[in-house]
């Protein structure tokens, strides 16, 4: 491996508190809140594939992969439900929505 698993452990935990922070920060937009849920899931794959280049086993990269298959339909549904929300509210704005009245 041409690069350290530490470094690439260090990468993926500043990438995942980044995406924390995203999430944490941007708690009101609900797009800005998938962003960062993405941000932490890529933070993982990042982990993952680290640990299985520096192991020389496929686990890593396959179970990278069922996380990307994953995300993929997470965002497909997520998007859906923020644009049907925003069509019945006209807002993207997570406050807006926390109570149980239609």
């Amino acid at each position: 491996m041409i690069v350290p698993l530490e470094q690439v452990l260090i990468l993926a935990a500043v990438i995942f508190v980044m995406g924390l922070a995203c999430l944490l920060v941007r708690r009101g937009n609900l797009i800005m809140m998938l962003v960062g849920i993405e941000i932490m899931l890529n933070a993982a794959i990042l982990a993952f594939v680290g640990g299985s280049a520096a192991w020389g086993k496929m686990d890593g990269q396959v179970f990278a992969l069922f996380i990307i298959a994953m995300t993929s339909a997470e965002v497909s549904l997520a998007l859906a439900m923020v644009v049907y929300l925003h069509r019945r509210r006209k807002t993207v704005n997570s406050d807006d929505f926390s109570g149980m009245k239609g």
